[in-house]
């Protein structure tokens, strides 16, 4: 069939598969195979479902999208190309390339009309709970009677791939428990691999598999039986309690003679002989690159202007609501502006240095529940351990599939897919996520960390349990290499503070941070509340690293900690200076706040006159040496722990006033 003589729907498809070949071809690098073999799924959905404005790709109300087998992206930036977005042709001629918006995976800032980036497989999956999440909260706290301001649907493209990774299973178990029936996830079932045909791997009945986790399922034989599709999806759409998965069958690089059908289409380009087979094969000039004939050009265009009327209609409804409803209309703007309601700071407690000791992770528990009820957006939970991570909201309902309004949220001891999920509700403006666990399960939460640092979001991360002070549980339990681990991610930034009051300025730190995730780390063990009236105050810890307690005189000495051991340093300064070392300690609970401080504040705190420094943390000691200096040493961890009682531990890993005197003596 000529290009010419095609009707418009299969004229605008074949236009994508050849676009979408195209610029994996001149990028000579990229994945072709399944943008081809996919057009026909997302032709139907740009232009029969999605709600979404080019003109204006953060409308609230906008469906989300997620291509979680990023690798398919070209599929994506040729709909956000033809229906509108500001991505221009240049723009996908330059896909992959250095500065251009069409990276090699989606990327959320990047390229408009991309929710969230993807790449790692099964990521993209568990996002798409976070947003269907944060959907149903919106929509609990916002919609009324006559005012549905919130109810867009999750509509997610996922692999073979996605369906093999473990982070699937965690995040489908929970979407089907939690009932999220705004997800509509379609399932590209190619049978392909990058070694090969996925029966050497994957025979499992996936649709069994999703009936069993409470999802509706559904399958289409052929994606090219385009009115198929739709019901499938209008079927999808017409389930509202559960979440819904449609398994499509394609054949990957449809139209290739040569490579249709094979793992040679899965991560390469075509070549330049088998492109210009193809074009010829749906009827296109096979000398012509980037060829998008006018007629689809107008079509698609057209499909994506209707998502300005579809914005006008609910900024209309939006107005009408804030007259009925000005101070919740209010709270909204503020909080989806990203500001913060005045006075919030006010609710934060002071803890005196007469209170009992108290383990950061208790008085992190005081804290939130004395802010909760000024940041009606700073919802969260745990992976089953809210009780010991003191993150339970007590004022305040759980998040349920009969309460959508409930603030604490209940992830099950799934913490790779909370992580995921806490991507995408902070990708929901209006919303600020927090997850815990112990620091030790960080390790499973790496993939999504990693993720919100580069998208520069800001969720919060919660560890607790932080050093071999948890004693008895032992090795497995207690973190060694995971502050390092984490520090050594860009844009992230880690606060591990001394006491309480620190603890109270590193949530203020956390819930006000922009430009990255922040990981707060808490210990379980109890630890004296520093005197603020004797000693520096806790609101240095903004800083990164201050002035604890300052020598006698001119210092001979350094001493840096973070976390439970300030309080261990502290007791070493004492000993020191009835010595006659004159002696500083500086708190220093983040390194990342600490390095951006002006070249003054670093000098006035680290002076380079003094070189004799010690740095104390019961964690590797991978980075200290660029503020200990060539002079200085580090106490740290170059072991696993041990199970025992943590007196003892700190016995036998010298983490003992004695042990820290004489390591600071040995440096003079």
């Amino acid at each position: 069939m000529n290009a010419n003589t095609k009707d418009i729907e299969t004229l605008a498809i074949d236009t994508v598969r050849i676009l979408s070949a195209d610029a994996v071809q001149k990028a000579n690098s990229g994945h072709p195979g399944t943008a081809m073999a996919l057009a026909p799924m997302g032709h139907v959905l740009w232009t029969q479902f999605m709600n979404y404005n080019p003109k204006n790709p953060d409308w609230a109300n906008r469906d989300r999208f997620i291509l979680s087998c990023g690798h398919a992206c070209m599929l994506q930036y040729s709909f956000l190309h033809l229906t509108g977005y500001d991505l221009s042709l240049d723009d996908i001629k330059n896909f992959r390339q250095l500065n251009s918006k069409t990276a090699g995976h989606p990327e959320y800032g990047l390229a408009p009309g991309v929710d969230v980036t993807t790449g790692p497989l099964g990521q993209g999956f568990a996002n798409g709970v976070g947003f269907a999440i944060a959907q149903k909260h919106l929509a609990a706290r916002y919609n009324k009677p006559g005012f549905e301001l919130f109810n867009y649907k999750v509509y997610v493209i996922c692999s073979d791939g996605d369906m093999m990774e473990g982070v699937t299973s965690e995040a489908a178990s929970m979407a089907g428990h939690l009932e999220l029936g705004n997800m509509i996830y379609l399932y590209d079932d190619n049978h392909i691999s990058i070694e090969g045909s996925t029966d050497i791997t994957f025979n499992e009945n996936v649709l069994k598999r999703f009936e069993a986790y409470g999802w509706h399922v559904q399958s289409v034989d052929d994606v090219n039986d385009t009115h198929a599709l739709q019901l499938a999806i209008v079927n999808a759409k017409a389930e509202a309690q559960k979440p819904s998965l449609i398994k499509v069958r394609s054949l990957i690089a449809y139209g290739s003679p040569n490579k249709s059908g094979t793992a040679g289409s899965h991560g390469a380009p075509l070549g330049a002989d088998e492109i210009k087979l193809v074009k010829e094969n749906f009827g296109f000039d096979p000398d012509k690159s980037f060829n998008i004939p006018a007629e689809v050009e107008e079509f698609y265009h057209k499909a994506g202007a209707r998502g300005e009327k579809t914005e006008e209609k609910w900024n209309k409804l939006f107005s009408d609501y804030k007259a009925k409803y000005p101070e919740l209309a209010a709270e909204y703007e503020l909080l989806s502006s990203g500001q913060l309601p005045e006075g919030w700071k006010d609710a934060l407690p002071v803890f005196k240095a007469s209170d009992p000791k108290m383990a950061t992770r208790m008085a992190s528990g005081k804290v939130l529940n004395a802010i909760a009820a000024k940041l009606p957006n700073l919802i969260g939970g745990a992976a089953d351990l809210s009780p010991s991570t003191e993150t339970n909201l007590k004022e305040y309902d759980s998040f349920t599939s009969e309460n959508r309004n409930g603030r604490n949220f209940h992830f099950g001891i799934r913490e790779h897919s909370m992580g995921s999920a806490m991507v995408g509700m902070s990708l929901t403006k209006g919303v600020i996520p927090f997850g815990a666990t112990f620091l030790m399960f960080s390790e499973y939460m790496r993939p999504p960390i990693r993720l919100a640092s580069i998208m520069k979001i800001s969720p919060i991360f919660v560890y607790t349990h932080d050093s071999i002070g948890l004693g008895e549980d032992g090795t497995t339990h207690q973190p060694v290499e995971q502050l390092a681990s984490l520090r050594s991610i860009p844009r992230i930034t880690v606060i591990r503070p001394a006491d309480a009051n620190e603890t109270v300025q590193a949530w203020k730190v956390a819930v006000e941070h922009k430009g990255g995730p922040v990981v707060l780390v808490f210990t379980r063990q109890g630890l004296p509340i520093l005197d603020q009236d004797k000693y520096g105050k806790a609101t240095g810890l903004e800083k990164g690293a201050y002035i604890l307690s300052e020598a006698s005189k001119t210092p001979q000495l350094i001493l840096m900690a973070t976390g439970s051991e300030v309080a261990l340093i502290m007791d070493a300064q004492v000993k020191l200076e009835a010595e006659g070392i004159a002696t500083r300690v500086v708190s220093m609970p983040s390194w990342e706040l600490f390095e951006k401080q002006d070249a003054a504040y670093k000098e006035s705190v680290f002076p380079k006159a003094i070189k004799k420094r010690l740095a104390v943390e019961m964690a590797s000691p991978m980075g200290w040496h660029k503020y200990t200096t060539d002079e200085g040493d580090m106490l740290g961890m170059t072991t696993f722990g041990e199970s025992a009682p943590a007196e003892e531990l700190y016995k036998v890993f010298g983490f003992t006033v004695e042990n820290v005197v004489n390591k600071a003596k040995a440096l003079l």
